[in-house]
């Protein structure tokens, strides 16, 4: 299973661009490679300038730092070259793993401004999976149904408003989707009557655990999994 690309707007550059926040084809488009030659310039230029931001590490940029980053310096940064240049950054794999890792956006002075959106985090999940894919014999969609899983109980969202944000065009992303919540519904359902057996047992963890030939640690974090699945359902 291929993900395939949609177009949406860039949240940064508010330009179009594949598959969300910061997408590519895997295979070079014609002329791709002389943009990038062309606009290199001015990632370093960014990279002296914000060096927190465009470094080692990159960090996912605040919304509307494209305006931001004309107004602080209009004479050293050219409004097309920026915007081809920050493309260019947001559909990089590193900044891709930023976006999905769920790490806040950043202004210009290095701080934490605002969450990443779910939606951008999916998006980006999806695309890093579908650019690894592409390069593996392995098949990578367990891998890929577990930080789904993860993005989504970490949005706070209820599933209905979380599905009514991330499901797209896509029925093949939608498909990965349906499984990995089928999966964190089995997951549940096994939490659900460890707790059960647990409460009815009158046992001490260690107890139960001994009981059923389970180690302590995983039933303590089983049974702590069930109050937070519950909570985020």
């Amino acid at each position: 299973m291929m993900i395939s690309n949609a177009n949406v707007t860039d949240p940064v550059t508010n330009q179009t661009a594949e598959s969300g926040v910061a997408s590519a084809p895997v295979a070079e488009q014609p002329g791709r490679s002389s943009r990038r030659q062309s606009v290199q310039p001015v990632l370093e230029k960014l990279f002296e300038l914000y060096p927190k931001l465009f470094g080692a590490e990159f960090l996912p940029l605040k919304l509307g730092i494209f305006q931001d980053l004309l107004a602080a310096h209009p004479e050293q940064l050219e409004r097309a070259s920026l915007k081809v240049a920050l493309g260019v950054h947001t559909r990089s794999t590193a900044y891709l793993r930023s976006v999905a890792a769920g790490k806040p956006r950043y202004n210009l002075l290095g701080e934490p401004v605002e969450a990443v959106a779910p939606e951008h985090v999916h998006l980006a999940l999806l695309e890093l999976f579908r650019r690894r894919q592409g390069r593996s014999a392995e098949d990578l969609r367990p891998k890929l149904r577990k930080q789904l899983t993860t993005a989504f109980e970490a949005s706070g969202l209820t599933r209905q408003d979380y599905l009514a944000r991330v499901q797209s065009n896509d029925p093949e992303a939608n498909a990965l989707l349906d499984e990995a919540f089928a999966e964190r519904d089995q997951r549940l359902a096994r939490q659900e009557a460890l707790l059960g057996a647990f409460e009815k047992s009158g046992k001490s963890v260690e107890e139960f655990a001994a009981l059923y030939g389970l180690d302590p640690r995983d039933v303590s974090r089983a049974l702590k999994s069930d109050s937070a699945g519950k909570a985020s359902s």
